[in-house]
């Protein structure tokens, strides 16, 4: 007869191994719940992987739960399980249980690391391997990120358990900037048997030269606005005092603060023109529009000056075709720029053309109007900067003629918001070239222009001659 020991309350095998099986259910659902909250919510990555590991080091202990003391006598023929057998099938729950710590790091897509007590990385997920292209699993740490700062901080996390949040820059190639936040790992053994520290690696680049760009744009309106007003007010003391009753150098004095005056108030202008357009440059215009009557328009409008500063510029646009989706406003700018930048720059006897670009496999299915001088040209190391904003080729000579180093910034930022691009191809003696390739539209169903291909980002192309 059947004796089993129930005084601690064990429950029978069957009824044992029923709710072991509903716990490792029960612990899978909670595991993929957290797997989707970490995808859809962002969860601090630290918190997600220690309750991963909690998780996952339940799932190793299921095995190991209260058995049952049975005193029953076998049936006949039947051997009761040994020794052996409880192990392989504890060890198959631990190597189950890792694997499945190991598929929650790599599907996190924050950048982390695990690195054993010796310095040998022990995992590094897809993100991390992304950001950092020389980390391989085996390797010591610190000979892939050879920053001082980021090793004392393994390693004092592992002397004290504390948890540190560090930044270091990373040389090569290129400079790169990074936060790194190291904490100790629960001792699950899913990563291995020594101890380890979980490493979440930010990449703070991009953001760290946006502020540095930041920056720089604030110094520069800073200084190009301070400098027309220091002039303004030197000549309205000179005017209070010396200059008082010259009536030669008040004339004079007043042409300049005028001018003074007249660059300040193009700046500013620039500066809200500029603004205004990145405000609105996630947003696509659909208005249908002529490429070639825009560009027409807004060059015919500009002879006047051409022939006040002495420069032949010849219109030899068509006034119409090439419909394209647009704000004529913002297209009628860009042109604009473009051709006060070609007479400006060209000098005086300098012939500037506005004419239909041919095709180009470099921008298949695009229209475009280019815009050329007979001016210098511009130096090769100086083309890829020029769309940045106050960057000058000759800053004085700029200023000279007016100009507030913003327009072919204004250029780019109106072409990023029509999925355009800007051409530029110049050589120092040659004169330049500047083109606008935008796609073609034809007319939606509420006579809406719709692009005839999906939106590409903008940037400026430069091409050197």
């Amino acid at each position: 007869m059947a004796l089993r020991n129930d005084m601690r309350g064990e429950r029978a095998p069957g009824r044992d191994r029923r709710m072991s099986k509903a716990l490792e259910i029960w612990l899978a659902l909670a595991a993929g719940a957290l797997m989707a909250a970490a995808v859809a919510v962002p969860l601090p990555p630290l918190l997600a992987f220690a309750i991963g590991a909690v998780l996952a080091f339940a799932l190793a202990r299921l095995p190991g739960r209260r058995r049952a003391v049975s005193f029953a006598t076998p049936e006949p023929g039947a051997e009761p399980p040994g020794a052996a057998a409880v192990e392989a099938e504890a060890r198959e729950s631990r190597e189950m249980s890792s694997a499945f710590a190991q598929d929650l790091v790599e599907r996190l897509p924050t950048p982390l690391l695990i690195i054993a007590q010796g310095g040998r990385i022990s995992f590094a997920n897809s993100a991390a391997r992304a950001a950092l292209p020389r980390i391989r699993s085996g390797e010591h740490f610190a000979g892939v990120i050879r920053a001082p700062a980021f090793v004392e901080a393994v390693n004092a996390t592992f002397a004290d358990g504390g948890e540190r949040t560090i930044e270091f820059t990373t040389l090569r190639d290129q400079e790169r900037f990074f936060e790194a936040r190291v904490a100790r790992l629960p001792e699950t053994g899913s990563f291995g048997p020594e101890r380890q520290v979980i490493v979440r690696v930010d990449d703070r680049t991009q953001a760290r030269r946006a502020e540095q760009q930041r920056s720089d744009f604030i110094a520069n309106a800073s200084h190009e606005l301070r400098t027309p007003l220091a002039a303004i007010i030197g000549y309205v003391e000179t005017l209070q005092h010396h200059a008082r009753d010259d009536p030669g150098a008040r004339e004079r004095f007043l042409g300049i603060m005028a001018r003074e005056a007249g660059r300040m108030r193009r700046l500013v202008d620039d500066l809200l023109s500029l603004s205004r357009i990145e405000m609105h440059e996630h947003l696509r215009p659909s208005e249908q529009w002529s490429l070639n009557q825009i560009a027409f328009e807004s060059a015919t409008a500009l002879l006047p000056v051409a022939e006040q500063q002495g420069v032949h510029l010849r219109v030899e646009v068509p006034t119409g075709g090439a419909p394209v989706a647009g704000d004529r406003d913002q297209l009628a700018q860009v042109f604009a720029n473009l051709v006060d930048n070609a007479m400006k720059y060209g000098g005086k006897d300098a012939v500037v053309r506005v004419f239909a670009a041919p095709p180009s496999k470099a921008f298949p299915n695009r229209v475009g109007i280019s815009v050329s001088d007979t001016g210098p040209g511009i130096p090769r190391e100086h083309v890829p900067r020029l769309t940045e904003r106050f960057y000058r080729v000759n800053a004085s000579q700029s200023r000279n003629k007016g100009g507030t180093g913003l327009g072919l910034a204004i250029v780019k930022h109106i072409l990023n918001r029509h999925g355009g691009r800007l051409e530029i191809a110049s050589a120092p003696g040659e004169g330049s070239v500047f083109t606008v390739w935008l796609r073609p539209a034809e007319a939606g169903p509420a006579g809406e222009a719709v692009a005839t291909e999906e939106r590409a980002p903008a940037e400026a192309d430069q091409r050197i001659a």
